[in-house]
């Protein structure tokens, strides 16, 4: 047992500065308590006194604080390395600094920290030995109160007593959460081949619709059928938490559905015991889990894939803290900091990009943010993940073939991407723009390129960086049809022929797109070059009439090569998102002939229409195109977030419908499906009367 003891104190010592994974391991957090548990339960360590108290190792000692500060270092540190220092004041500080405990809990615990180090000085001093131990007589408990600066023992017990007992309450929160099998619901028997009839009732009670069918299925949990239950120490953290796993679905609506998504999503884990730990000591977690399991298929899948995506669940400050570009450049800044080479920064930036997909998309699901913050977030994560992709592909090109001397490269974003409207499940539309020294003929390193070949590759690189599966996934899908000649033309192209192109050939769509279009990363120079082209193209005044005639003749091939799925299809029903982004994209290009404000890029579509609509529509048209669009907007980021396809009342998740009626701001499916079909009228209306009629 001392040897146990021996090797609990050093764990965390040796451990903390050193390992701080990519993946987390629950498993190996939820130990450090049963460590700490085993300490306890050595003869002098377990409860609070004074004489013959261990201040080290004891309840409320030197050990408790140190472990509250490493545990949380070792749960954050991996993708926060501020958190990875070794003194406990420091840690504590950086704890406090990164929101992960408040500024009063730093401080409690720093002076009680020092106050029983210097305890454990005078201890030392006074037996002249290497001991944490208090002594057990009044004699020697006085010097030591003495050397401390108190009148008498009394003064100094009621001191050690309220530190101990602090330390204790702080711990405790952290770790300590006693789980009981039967509680108050009533009896919880999974054992042997029947049903428990005491167990079914208990399941009636809770809010299950089919109990048999629900002890079924959790008796085959704990009778290690799964890959994630074989192990006898998941079977005991899944049966530690069953009676709350169970109170957090009954709570839900449609259970029995929700219960059995769950049991899905368990028989394809490889292992379970990760989840069960961290879910066992954070309720709020398992409810969140409930609330997927019963809304978002789409979400599950990723856990189940992927589980590592909890381990931000973790950060105290996520519903806190806006994703916004900057607090995603520290964190991916933070993430790729360790990578060595070329296929650990692309395997990092699939990980740090699923897990900020997953975070944004929890803060959707929970009402932290709504849908429009939620597109800006999800396309400030790609701007992120793309530019390390595209640079991480040049350090490679130039590494294997040199630089191309004068060789500039930028990549511009497109539709949803260029007007900061992506979703969870959105592709990316990019265009690879690169110019050289025309006087070279290829590029410079040990096995020279020509300049098509050079550009090309760098364009086939950086698209197999962000859509070649990999052991850790996608990071996107990658759309380059919107690029001068689509399919048919050269997958990377140069400034002078992209300029060449919109000027002279482009029809009337490809302008309308190029009004969405967004310069991402790059040359600065060459940014700056295309926006110059970009700005020049939309300034030009055009044949109203022929714009009208081509936007309208789109629309239609549209609506006959692509006819919506049903009344839920906001992209493609009359009166939908594209009559929307058509009215802007319109305005975007007559607006110089009638007078209209000048083009910006990066505008959405909600600020386009505010910029180039609201000057030539009636006030009430235009109040009820703003309104569709935001109530478009809403419920697209829920559904993309949560299923695939589109959303059917009919057959989603109950938790879906709902979420889909509070994006709504309605109190039920049909009186929201009125409300679509009422703005999707006066979009349509609006629609024809500035496209058609000319305002």
């Amino acid at each position: 047992m001392a040897g146990d003891i021996k090797a609990g104190e050093n764990f965390l010592r040796e451990l903390t500065p050193f390992i701080f994974r990519k993946y987390l391991d629950y498993a190996a957090i939820a130990d450090i308590h049963s460590i700490k548990r085993q300490i306890h339960a050595h003869k002098g360590h377990g409860a609070i006194a004074v004489k013959g108290h261990n201040v080290k190792l004891g309840r409320g000692g030197i050990r408790e604080i140190e472990f509250f500060a490493q545990t949380q270092q070792l749960i954050a540190g991996g993708r926060m390395p501020a958190l990875r220092v070794r003194a406990t004041q420091e840690a504590l500080a950086a704890l406090t600094e990164a929101k992960w405990i408040d500024a009063e809990t730093r401080d409690s615990l720093t002076d009680a920290y020092w106050f029983l180090r210097e305890v454990e000085h005078r201890i030392q001093m006074v037996r002249d030995e290497q001991t944490h131990v208090l002594p057990d007589t009044e004699a020697e408990l006085k010097r030591i109160a003495f050397m401390l600066g108190f009148e008498d023992t009394k003064a100094f017990s009621e001191k050690l007593e309220e530190v101990l007992r602090l330390v204790e309450r702080r711990y405790s929160a952290l770790f300590e959460q006693e789980v009981k099998l039967s509680g108050e619901a009533g009896n919880l028997v999974f054992t042997g081949q029947k049903d428990d009839p005491d167990t079914l009732k208990t399941l009636s009670a809770l809010g299950f619709e089919r109990p048999e069918d629900i002890s079924r299925v959790i008796r085959t949990w704990h009778n290690g059928r799964y890959r994630a239950t074989q192990s006898v120490e998941a079977r005991e953290r899944l049966t530690e938490l069953t009676p709350d796993l169970l109170r957090a679905f009954g709570e839900s609506k449609r259970a029995d559905e929700a219960l059995l998504r769950f049991d899905n999503f368990l028989s394809g884990l490889p292992a379970g015991i990760q989840l069960f730990s961290l879910l066992g000591n954070n309720p709020a977690l398992l409810d969140l889990l409930v609330t997927i399991m019963s809304s978002a298929p789409r979400l599950a899948e990723i856990i189940a894939a992927r589980p590592h995506v909890f381990d931000g669940m973790l950060d105290p400050a996520l519903m806190s803290d806006i994703p916004t570009r900057d607090y995603l450049a520290h964190r991916m800044g933070s993430f790729l900091s360790n990578a060595r080479h070329y296929e650990d920064i692309l395997d990092r930036l699939r990980i740090f990009a699923a897990e900020q997909r997953f975070l944004i998309g929890v803060r959707l699901l929970t009402g932290a943010i709504r849908g429009e913050v939620a597109a800006r977030a999800f396309t400030h994560l790609a701007d992120l993940v793309i530019e390390a992709a595209l640079n991480a592909v040049l350090a490679e090109m130039e590494a294997a073939h040199g630089p191309y001397p004068g060789g500039r490269v930028a990549v511009m974003g497109m539709g949803k991407l260029g007007s900061f409207e992506l979703t969870a499940g959105s592709d990316v539309d990019l265009i690879l723009l690169y110019d050289y020294d025309d006087a070279a003929h290829e590029s410079t390193g040990a096995k020279p390129l020509d300049v098509v070949r050079y550009f090309t590759r760098v364009t086939q690189r950086l698209i197999a960086a962000l859509s070649a599966p990999t052991a850790e996934g996608v990071l996107y899908e990658v759309d380059m049809r919107l690029r001068p000649s689509g399919n048919k033309g050269p997958v990377a192209t140069r400034i002078s022929a992209f300029e060449k192109y919109q000027r002279e050939e482009a029809w009337t769509w490809e302008h309308m797109a190029l009004s969405r279009a967004r310069l991402i990363c790059g040359d600065a120079s060459l940014m700056e070059d295309a926006r110059r082209i970009i700005a020049s193209v939309l300034s030009q005044k055009r044949d109203v009439a022929k714009v009208s005639a081509d936007v309208l003749e789109m629309r239609s091939l549209i609506e006959q090569e692509k006819p919506p799925e049903n009344n839920w299809d906001f992209k493609l029903i009359n009166g939908g998102l594209i009559d929307l982004e058509f009215i802007a994209q319109y305005l975007a290009l007559v607006g110089p002939a009638k007078g209209l404000a000048a083009h910006e890029p990066g505008r959405n579509t909600a600020e386009a229409l505010q910029a180039l609509a609201a000057p030539v529509m009636e006030p009430q048209a235009f109040d009820d195109c703003m309104a569709a669009m935001g109530l478009y907007t809403e419920i697209s980021q829920i559904v993309r977030l949560c299923i695939d396809g589109t959303f059917n009342p009919k057959e989603a998740p109950a938790g879906l419908t709902d979420l889909v009626c509070r994006a709504g701001d309605c109190p039920d499916i049909p009186t929201l499906e009125g409300e679509v079909k009422r703005l999707a009228k006066a979009v349509r209306k609006a629609f024809v009367a500035v496209v058609k009629n000319g305002g």
